[in-house]
């Protein structure tokens, strides 16, 4: 009976998996669902499967001449159309709460693999994921976390086991490239274990060197195989141009939320497992090599310089993070140090034991036989997108240019396109710096922001009610609101094509006001 039982029972590391779906799935709301651009991700991926050929200009918004736009998520853009069109956006989340659930149980399984310690793998597993989740999205980027991981396991397996891994990155080089431009972190990493083993033939023993020698040649070669892999999309070498030009672009990284800084002010995993990084570092008696410190310190600089960052600083710290805790058990008191390896021990004899490896597929199931019952729901936050107010948009024909908030832009794309075009959404890359500053110069009623209005030839805008554009425009007698509710409130220019529904829908007065 024992046996059977133990065949029965998850590992550990299933429970990981398991436990991460069920937080995503039942413990977090729409929250994969916080961003907006999920939508127009996926109307893209319409379009393309719908005339099986990738967009090269902007074909949702307003602005004539269409703007050139490199659409470089078109791979996983497709996949989540295909996800859509079969079990719409609760499919959708279901997909990357299981693919965020699957690369953080590879982070497990990795971090076990370099150590026997289970209660100290498990608690850095949960320390990196509670880090990763402040950018977990059903968006592109999540299959750039699962491509990170296998492309840093793929590297340390060969720079310190000698295995032949580096064959296949440039396959793995082919679909990273398509699905997200993270793929330009792939070459990053290559590029650091590349000139640390330059840096140890140059300084090490005449055999090491020797040996590092021969490993830098071989990554050099595969760093221009996986170069040239790169150029195994729709758009070419221009796709090498684009990481660079995008995060050269200060006007967008000083700009765009997601871009700035980490704010240490909120409540931040990040910063508790930098603090914890920095502080294992300090007390370690075992330091990094030149490779370990070189990718700790660009992870840093990433992640300081951006939230974006984030999740990827803990993906590649925590292997670093583990191999540092290690040899600080040594200092701890002598009876404490005796419980916590016998506990240790205790559990990785269970762990050991079991055989229950159906656990995850079984969950995975279960999900989705919820959500075929109906009992399992995701959409976009009505009190966060304007889901009532496009209803009504949908219901009326508000004729001329839109002005929008741009975090509308993403749900109206997806919501209201092609009856309604928008100014802007999240494509910032796409915008660029003159669009994106008149946009700015609106939002935040700079001088001249009425004449942005005007060159645009904006007959109505749509904009959060809660904003200091929609009360100097509830103040201004040229134009008139229509509709609000306590997200957004829509008007319409006076002077304007738009006359009979300003007679239908006399002056409102905005919401929470009356």
């Amino acid at each position: 009976m024992a046996r059977i039982s133990a065949t029965l029972l998850p590992s550990i590391g299933n429970m990981v998996f398991m436990s991460f779906l069920m937080v995503l799935v039942f413990g977090s709301g729409n929250r994969l669902l916080y961003d907006g651009d999920t939508g127009y991700h996926i109307r893209t991926g319409e379009v393309i499967l719908e005339g099986w050929q990738i967009p090269t200009h902007d074909i949702f918004s307003a602005h004539v001449p269409s703007l050139p736009w490199t659409a470089h998520e078109w791979l996983a853009e497709t996949i989540m159309a295909a996800v859509f069109k079969v079990a719409g956006l609760t499919g959708v989340v279901l997909f990357f709460a299981i693919l965020l659930s699957a690369t953080h149980w590879l982070l497990f399984l990795l971090l076990r693999s370099i150590s026997n310690d289970l209660i100290l793998v498990l608690a850095i597993t949960l320390l990196a994921a509670a880090t990763s989740s402040s950018h977990w999205l059903a968006r592109p980027h999540v299959f750039s976390l699962l491509f990170t991981l296998a492309w840093y396991y793929l590297l340390d397996r060969f720079q310190y086991d000698n295995q032949r891994t580096l064959v296949y990155l440039p396959l793995l080089m082919v679909g990273w490239v398509n699905l997200h431009g993270g793929y330009f972190f792939g070459l990053v990493l290559l590029s650091i274990y590349l000139a640390g083993n330059l840096l140890h033939s140059l300084s090490g023993p005449p055999q090491q060197s020797k040996i590092h020698r021969g490993k830098a040649k071989l990554l050099f070669c595969y760093l221009l195989i996986a170069t040239g892999a790169c150029l195994i999309n729709p758009a070419g070498y221009e796709i090498l141009r684009f990481p660079i030009k995008l995060t050269s672009n200060r006007f967008l990284m000083d700009h765009v939320v997601e871009f700035l800084s980490p704010n240490f002010h909120q409540t931040l995993p990040f910063k508790y497992m930098f603090l914890a990084t920095i502080g294992a570092l300090s007390l370690s008696r075992k330091p990094l090599n030149l490779i370990q410190t070189g990718l700790l310190l660009v992870l840093s600089y990433m992640a300081l310089y951006s939230a974006r960052y984030v999740s990827l600083f803990a993906i590649i710290a925590a292997p670093l993070l583990l191999k540092q805790t290690e040899s600080l058990i040594e200092l701890l008191p002598v009876a404490f140090g005796n419980f916590y390896r016998t506990r240790n021990l205790n559990l990785a004899q269970i762990d050991s034991k079991v055989r229950g490896y159906l656990w995850p597929a079984f969950s995975v199931v279960c999900i989705i036989g919820l959500a075929l019952a109906g009992s399992l729901r995701f959409t976009f936050d009505e009190k966060r997108f304007p889901v009532a107010a496009v209803e009504f948009l949908k219901r009326e024909a508000i004729r001329g240019n839109m002005f929008n908030d741009d975090e509308f832009g993403d749900y109206m794309i997806f919501a209201a396109w092609p009856k309604y075009r928008v100014f802007m959404d999240g494509r910032s890359d796409m915008y660029g710096e003159k669009l994106g500053a008149a946009y700015f110069k609106v939002t935040n009623l700079q001088p001249g922001w009425r004449e942005v209005l005007s060159q645009h030839r904006v007959s109505w805008v749509i904009f959060e009610t809660n904003s200091a554009l929609t009360a100097a425009l509830q103040d201004d007698n040229t134009w008139q609101a229509i509709y609000s509710d306590r997200v957004a409130t829509i008007f319409v220019k006076k002077q304007s094509a738009n006359q009979p529904l300003l007679a239908k829908y006399p002056a409102v007065a905005l919401a929470g006001s009356k």
